[in-house]
């Protein structure tokens, strides 16, 4: 099962951070250029344990709904989503973050597999992995960037 770590160093509060992530409506904004609108479920505000979000997202050319459920969150330093509904076998997404000399590092540990047997390993490695990882780190800049804006305030 493929799996993408990204770590980010933020300039920012651990708690401003976390909350970002975990922001709906945030997330939505971040990823307007791929048209993920959250379509059912928790669609606005932060999201708890327990909160179920379809979203409806266009990647790679396929428009597709993938339902995420909070399974665990530990305020403020994890929460995981999983997929419940969607186009891949499994996916998981971890949520980490940690306070280290006045910022916040935020780790991001993605495990995903898609159906299909051999033919959808090979497209995890050859071109999933490399897709996920540029979404992961567009989508983590933006949010380094809005975090850090927010605790010069």
């Amino acid at each position: 099962m493929p799996q993408i770590i990204a770590e980010t160093e933020i300039d920012s509060d651990i708690q401003t951070c976390f909350d970002l992530a975990r922001d709906v409506g945030f997330y939505k904004q971040s990823l307007k250029n791929r048209n993920e609108i959250p379509v059912s479920g928790k669609i606005l505000g932060l999201v708890e344990e327990g909160d179920v979000v379809t979203w409806e997202t266009n990647h790679l050319g396929f428009m597709q709904h993938l339902t995420l459920k909070v399974t665990e969150l530990k305020k403020p330093s994890l929460f995981v989503d999983e997929m419940t509904e969607g186009s891949f076998k499994s996916y998981r997404h971890d949520h980490i973050f940690k306070e280290q000399k006045g910022k916040t590092i935020m780790i991001d540990k993605l495990h995903f597999a898609s159906k299909y047997g051999i033919i959808g390993k090979i497209t995890d490695y050859l071109i999933f992995k490399r897709y996920l990882k540029g979404l992961m780190t567009t989508r983590n800049k933006i949010l380094k960037q809005k975090a850090e804006e927010l605790s010069k305030r």
